[in-house]
């Protein structure tokens, strides 16, 4: 039970920093500026829905993934670790990463689903994240993972609806601090994963 527990506290973090609810909060209004309450709560409700149906395929799926490109764990973690590195350290930069760029977004076009819920909640760092949590543990932790990401879509609903008063009562400065902690918190998984990658390679723990 305790190993079960530890377990989800990592994969809690490892969501919300990946995820950043409060940084992608300001993506969200920037994107639905404009729009009246109605198509806001439209576009948050069908955005989460989409991100976690992706991220549960993956989640689900991802062993036959494995299998089917001859992906082998230790070379998922590194190349995976290597990206979530990238994506925090550019956040710590203040930089928006070019994972999640945005140079041009069509408000006609269905928001909810691009740039929405692919790539900025179910994006590359997400789903290999994700992945990276169910390669090699029991049916119990898989469905474990599933449903922390699904509390997770249900807090950045719950962030999204809230929006505007929130950027209104702490401000963008605040939000840009608590960007980087958790661009700090990325980078730190990724160094993890690698470092795990390694490990297995050169049989120093078991896969």
């Amino acid at each position: 039970m305790d190993n079960l527990i530890t377990f989800a506290i990592t994969v809690f973090t490892g969501f919300f920093a990946i995820t950043n609810p409060i940084s992608n909060m300001t993506v969200f209004v920037s994107l639905t500026q404009g729009m009246d309450k109605k198509v806001k709560r439209d576009i948050n409700k069908r955005s989460n829905i989409i991100a976690f149906i992706i991220v549960t395929v993956f989640v689900l799926l991802g062993k036959y993934i494995f299998e089917l490109f001859n992906i082998s764990i230790p070379a998922f973690k590194i190349t995976g670790g290597i990206l979530i590195f990238f994506i925090g350290f550019e956040m710590l930069q203040s930089k928006q990463s070019n994972v999640k760029s945005l140079d041009s977004v069509n408000t006609e076009e269905d928001i909810a689903v691009s740039p929405m819920a692919i790539p900025i909640l179910a994006g590359p760092g997400t789903i290999v994240t994700a992945m990276n949590f169910v390669s090699n543990v029991e049916t119990i932790q898989i469905f474990l993972v599933i449903g922390i990401f699904g509390f997770m879509s249900i807090l950045t609903y719950l962030t999204f609806r809230a929006s505007d008063y929130i950027v209104k009562l702490v401000g963008n400065n605040v939000i840009s601090v608590i960007g980087k902690i958790m661009g700090l918190i990325i980078a730190i998984i990724g160094t993890g994963m690698v470092i795990t990658g390694i490990k297995i390679s050169f049989d120093l723990i078991t896969a």
